[in-house]
């Protein structure tokens, strides 16, 4: 052969070597694999995630049958694969022939003392041919069938074993060679597995030096264009054995170093990494004030959004009603207290007084709040979903519907409990209130003191007997009539000036309430919206950092 040694370097490098420094070890490349896979699992309905579970099940079994190298001859119809093959096997184990298919079942040549039985059960190779005694031992080299026989079978079992196998061997033959089917449909998709391919050009000795130069150069103009420049070609002639020596101790060096089934494994893995990663944001955004990557959530416009869902102005108004109600009842004059006492009260109105439990009866949302809160909850996830493929913002929608349901629910319950349960009673008197209101009970008292008074003297005048009784007098006024009329009036004027103050303390009253309610109602927005909007997200950063590992 003329030009084989003078390859590129980057052709002539081992075929199955560790690689580079610190290149990542093939059982964390299969954890990362499975925790993407994990993370993928009931959500992700993608080719890929299929892909990285078979391969994960082929993983796990290829690496419990030992450390066999399985080598796979493939070809078309007619290129001498079968010949090749029984001359590396030095024995008739596949019998080539002018009818078409030849090769219709795989065989095997097992080499060394191992007959790598279990090996071959999961393959499902039934033809095997053994050579105990010949080297390299460990080697496991299969006939495949032809991949464009016109019978079915014969093409998926090729399909199969293309995929299970640890090296591949592609045989081309001049005429050939350049075939779509064979590029399209297998070489061109293992550009990634170039490191665990070799193609040999057989029938060399029906070419002349000059023709079958030409044709190895325009072969490998095609193998480098398809992303293969690293994969060795070797043209070789199963018939005259020209070529067979360098391809034998390939073959030798391939399972002596008996890192074939890892590496291919490894290509396998990049492989559908990458597919894997082809749906993730191409970048890591900085995280928000929610704790996601993308944008930061607005959770002020998605509480104030929950907030007019959850009816709290209604509550805000009633709380401060219900303090002013009570406030008025207990600063004003007594014997009218109970016209304010006899309204109804409106946090009892909506079940919301200290006393009440269980659910509110506010009035469910208007339409215009609830789109509000949809508005709210979709800007919310398209502001996560920023960079995101497809599958993941379907993931964010189904995180947010979900999220959704039961939601008036959880906001009445964080309702109820931020006004019940906040520490004080909102239509409880303040201090002050209930000390007006004794002020007030003592004037009363003065007032009805003055009035039995009076009328103590009416029926002393009606007897007669009024000079025996002397009468008080002060700046010339009876008495009992400044204890009247100094009682009434006092208690009106107090009850007037400790109006605009009851206002003022309900107002005081329905702020602190609101204050609790909006934290109530902006805590709701981060664990039933915000938090599982984040963990899509997280998911998201964990499945794109499994990839990457798994791919690079």
């Amino acid at each position: 052969m003329t030009d084989q040694s003078a390859v590129e370097p980057t052709r002539r490098r081992r075929w199955f070597g560790r690689g580079e420094d610190g290149e990542l070890p093939l059982s964390e490349r299969l954890s990362a694999l499975r925790a993407a896979v994990e993370v993928a699992d009931g959500r992700l309905e993608l080719l890929a995630v299929g892909d990285a579970r078979v391969l994960l099940g082929k993983a796990g079994a290829r690496r419990a049958f030992g450390d066999g190298t399985v080598v796979a001859l493939a070809g078309a119809t007619g290129s001498g694969k079968s010949t090749l093959f029984n001359a590396l096997s030095e024995a008739e184990v596949s019998s080539p022939g002018v009818t078409r298919p030849t090769t219709g079942v795989a065989h095997a040549t097992v080499v060394g003392p191992d007959p790598q039985d279990d090996l071959l059960d999961w393959l499902q190779v039934p033809r095997r041919h053994r050579r105990p005694d010949a080297a390299p031992a460990g080697l496991v080299l299969l006939d495949l069938p032809d991949h464009d026989s016109i019978r079915v079978e014969h093409r998926l079992e090729v399909d199969r074993l293309v995929e299970l196998v640890d090296v591949l061997i592609w045989v081309l033959d001049p005429e050939k060679y350049a075939d779509a089917a064979v590029h399209d449909r297998y070489l061109r998709p293992l550009a990634g597995h170039a490191g665990s391919l070799l193609v040999v050009l057989n029938q060399a000795d029906r070419l002349t030096p000059e023709a079958l130069a030409a044709c190895r150069a325009d072969l490998r103009r095609l193998l480098d264009a398809e992303g293969l420049a690293a994969a060795p070609l070797l043209t070789v002639s199963a018939r005259t054995g020209a070529g067979l020596p360098e391809l034998r101790d390939r073959l030798a060096g391939t399972v002596a170093h008996r890192r074939a089934a890892d590496e291919r494994l490894t290509a396998d893995i990049r492989r559908v990494g990458g597919a894997l990663l082809a749906h993730t944001a191409e970048a890591d955004p900085p995280a928000g004030r929610s704790g996601s990557r993308g944008g930061a959530i607005d959770e002020t416009t998605v509480a104030d959004a929950l907030a007019g869902a959850a009816g709290v102005p209604t509550v805000v108004q009633a709380v401060e009603r219900s303090a002013r109600r009570a406030g008025t009842a207990t600063t004003g004059w007594p014997p009218v207290r109970w016209l304010r006492r006899a309204r109804p009260d409106p946090l009892e109105a909506v079940h919301l007084a200290s006393h009440q439990s269980g659910r509110t009866s506010l009035p469910p949302a208007t339409e215009r709040t609830v789109a509000a809160l949809d508005l709210a909850v979709r800007d919310a996830r398209d502001t996560v979903a920023d960079g995101l493929p497809t599958v993941w913002r379907d993931e964010l929608r189904r995180a947010s519907m979900t999220a959704t349901v039961g939601l008036a629910d959880r906001l009445d319950r964080a309702v109820g409990e931020a006004v019940r349960d906040g520490g004080d009673d909102p239509a409880a008197p303040a201090a002050w209130q209930r000390a007006v209101g004794a002020v007030q009970w003592v004037l009363l008292v003065v007032a009805l003191a003055g009035t039995l008074w009076l009328l103590g003297l009416m029926v002393l005048g009606w007897l007669q007997l009024d000079d025996i009784v002397p009468l008080p007098r002060v700046a010339g006024l009876p008495l009992p009539t400044l204890l009247l009329a100094g009682g009434l009036l006092a208690g009106l004027l107090l009850a007037a000036v400790c109006r605009p103050l009851v206002a003022r303390t309900a107002r005081r009253r329905a702020a602190r309430v609101q204050q609790r309610l909006t934290s109530a109602v902006a805590a709701v927005a981060v664990a039933e919206i915000g938090a599982p909007l984040a963990a899509v997200r997280a998911d998201h950063d964990r499945f794109r950092a499994a990839a990457q590992r798994a791919a690079r």
